[in-house]
Formats: structure tokens, C-alpha cells, sequence
């Protein structure tokens, strides 16, 4: 009788237990969406089917959705990117720092602006490395990196330079265009290469992406173009909020010009009061601790600017420091670049 009661307690108290804790999920879930409102329209896209427009364009090349077989593709890759969530937030907050860079370089180039989705299913904006071992954002073999005049080697790979990858991207674009005339075949060529892309128009007799046999991947990789392109042109439409204030912004730096080789790049780092890592972070394409500058070489080298340049040590010193945390102007401005993240 006596061990019956006490279960029954036990019971009860896990009973009461089990409602306070959904009670206060609760409140913190009112609380969050009160916080980030979603709108009725969001909560139908992320609980049915997509509707989407019937006119897509890839470089100003209408997209023929009248096929089945198109229509069928597109759709695939529009719901597997609006899907995974996760995924494409992060994506959508790399593009607010790194389009800013990569786009005025595709303009200078005469590249159509749509290229810069080319670049984010290629890499996700980070500098990959493939199991083949094309590296940066727009995933150069070594071989064709060195071709449009890269510098690859132990001490430098400049894959990892933004700014120039996107330069050789742009050069290679241009001469696949020069090729085809078409800015679809083009980034079709950029996947599976110029000379197995004319194979195929030359075995089966067509001279449209979208009417070629291919490869799986080289079928898919236009529509996943346009399915990044539709969801980032509108995510609140597909269910994908990203707060303005939580994206990530553009690096801010200043440029060092280099003409002298650097024996450590630790006590360089150390020089321009920052860490090794951070130095590492803004140049990524310095492969060692050291670089040799030939002769008439110049490297320019970027040295992160507040909020950009705080480290760890900083950060302790402003806290075990009250006066100095009052009057640095650094200390200020991370200080509310802090408040405003949180």
C-alpha cells in the first residue's frame, strides 16, 4: 500500500512537472514569434506546394517552362533549396557580404549579373575544396586556375583570392560564350567543360540546354541556379526570414602592399595588431608561414578594420580594464556592434 502511494506521487508530481515545462515553452515560443512575426502567407508556402511564375529568365534567356520535363526539373531544385532551410538562411547571409564583391566584378567583365548564383551552388561562398581538388569559390582545378593566370603554388594559391577567381571566372565565361552564343550553354559548360558540352550538341543534334541528354549533374546544375536565384530575388515568399541586422557584412579593410618577402607571417600578424588567424581569415590564399617576393612582385595584403580586427585579447583586456573600456573609441564601437547582434 505504502509503495503505491509513493508511485502515485511520483505520478502526480511528473504530471504537474510536465505541464510547467509546456508552459513555459509556451510563453518562450509566443515570445520568439512575437519577436519574428510570420505571416499567414509564409506559414501556407511552408505547408503546401509552390506556386511560381511561369516567365524564368537565366541571363535574360527565357527559361522554356512549357516542357514537362523542364517545368519538372526546375520544380525539383525550387523545393529542395526552399526546404531546407537551414542551408539557404545560411547562404542568403553570405550573399549580403560577398555579392557586393563579386558583382561589380562581373559587370566590369560584361558577365551577366545571374553568374553570381553559378558561384553559390558552387562553393555555398566559402572556399571549398572538391575531392577533386577544384578550390574557392568558383571551384578552379589547378591546372585550368594556372591557365587563366592564377599563381598556384606552396606559398600562394590564388583560388582562394576572391576577387581574382572571379576575375579567371569571368575570362572563362567569356570564352565559352564566344563558343556557343548563349549564356545557358555557357554555365552548362562551366560544370561539365566546353569540349563535352560540344560533343553532345555535335552527337545529338541540338543546340539548346535545355533539348540535350547529359550527365545528371550538368542537367541539374542550371535549375539549380535558377531555384537560388528565385528564392534569394524573394525568400519571405517561400517561408525564409533573415533579419537585415544578422547577415553578414561586408569585410572592411585596409590594403598593405607588399613588395618584400615576409619571413613569418605570425610576427606580421603581430606587427599590424591582429591575430595570425585573422590575417589568415582575410587572405586565405597565403598557403604558408612565409612568402618569397620575387622582383618586380607586389602582393597586397588586407588588414582587417574595426569591428573586423578585434581578437579574443582584446575583448579580456576591455573587460578587466573599466577606464579603458570608457575611452576607446574600438572598444565602443564593438561594444555596440555587439549589442546590435544580440
Amino acid at each position: 500500500m505504502k509503495n503505491t502511494k509513493i508511485l502515485l506521487l511520483i505520478a502526480a508530481a511528473s504530471f504537474v512537472l510536465m505541464i510547467v515545462i509546456t508552459f513555459v515553452m509556451s510563453i518562450i515560443a509566443i515570445k520568439t514569434a512575437n519577436e519574428r512575426p510570420v505571416s499567414l502567407e509564409q506559414i501556407v508556402v511552408q505547408s503546401n506546394d509552390i506556386e511560381f511564375c511561369e516567365d524564368i529568365y537565366f541571363a535574360d534567356e527565357r527559361v522554356p517552362l512549357e516542357l514537362f520535363n523542364i517545368r519538372e526539373r526546375y520544380e525539383r531544385e525550387l523545393l529542395s533549396n526552399t526546404y531546407f532551410h537551414s542551408n539557404t538562411m545560411v547562404l542568403l547571409k553570405r550573399s549580403k557580404r560577398w555579392f557586393p564583391v563579386i558583382e561589380p566584378i562581373l559587370k566590369q567583365y560584361g558577365i551577366p549579373e545571374d553568374f553570381k548564383y553559378l558561384c553559390v551552388i558552387e562553393s555555398n561562398l566559402t572556399n571549398a575544396v572538391s575531392p577533386a581538388g577544384a578550390a574557392g569559390f568558383w571551384q578552379f582545378m589547378k591546372s585550368t586556375a594556372e591557365d587563366y593566370g592564377l599563381k598556384v603554388n606552396k606559398e600562394v594559391d590564388m583560388r582562394y583570392n576572391v576577387e581574382l577567381e572571379t576575375e579567371a571566372a569571368c575570362k572563362y565565361f567569356l570564352k565559352a560564350y564566344e563558343k556557343f552564343g548563349n549564356w545557358t550553354l555557357t554555365a552548362a559548360a562551366y560544370n561539365a567543360g566546353t569540349t563535352r558540352v560540344t560533343k553532345f550538341m555535335k552527337e545529338q543534334g541540338a543546340d539548346s540546354y535545355y533539348d540535350l541528354l547529359m550527365a545528371e549533374e550538368t542537367e541539374r546544375y542550371v535549375f539549380r541556379i535558377l531555384a537560388i536565384k528565385t528564392i534569394f530575388e524573394n525568400p519571405e515568399k517561400f517561408g525564409i526570414y533573415v533579419s537585415p541586422k544578422l547577415s553578414y557584412e561586408p569585410y572592411k579593410y585596409d590594403i598593405v602592399k607588399l613588395d618584400k618577402s615576409v619571413k613569418n607571417w605570425a610576427e606580421f600578424a603581430k606587427e599590424h595588431d591582429i591575430t595570425y588567424k585573422l590575417l589568415k581569415i582575410f587572405n586565405p590564399w597565403l598557403r604558408s608561414n612565409s612568402l618569397k617576393v620575387n622582383k618586380g612582385e607586389v602582393y597586397e595584403i588586407k588588414i582587417p578594420k574595426k569591428p573586423f580586427n578585434m581578437t579574443h585579447h582584446h575583448i579580456m583586456n576591455l573587460i578587466g580594464n573599466e577606464q579603458f573600456l570608457l575611452e576607446d573609441s574600438l572598444a565602443t564601437e564593438a561594444i555596440n556592434y555587439s549589442d546590435e547582434l544580440n
